[in-house]
């Protein structure tokens, strides 16, 4: 692979995780208590434990956005 075909694909793979992202924290900011009854069917958690581990799973979602999609497009920008 060349530099000319990994920077759309970096610049894709950002675009597509910051959407779901988006999504995912539009679900919970939006509809807080319909999420948590649909994962405590599956998972009985207290709420603040549930609150405490999306908080992290948005945080390491953001995170890893950065790591793996945002910071590798922006050095093939820079490079090429």
């Amino acid at each position: 692979m060349d530099i000319q075909t990994l920077t759309p694909f970096f610049m894709w793979c950002t675009i597509l995780n910051i959407v779901v992202f988006a999504w995912a924290a539009l679900w919970f900011l939006a509809a807080p208590d319909f999420v948590y009854r649909m994962q405590t069917r599956m998972f009985p958690l207290p709420r603040e434990t549930f609150n405490a581990i999306i908080y992290a799973f948005l945080g390491l979602h953001k995170l890893l956005i950065i790591v793996f999609g945002f910071v590798p497009w922006m050095a093939l920008l820079i490079v090429g």
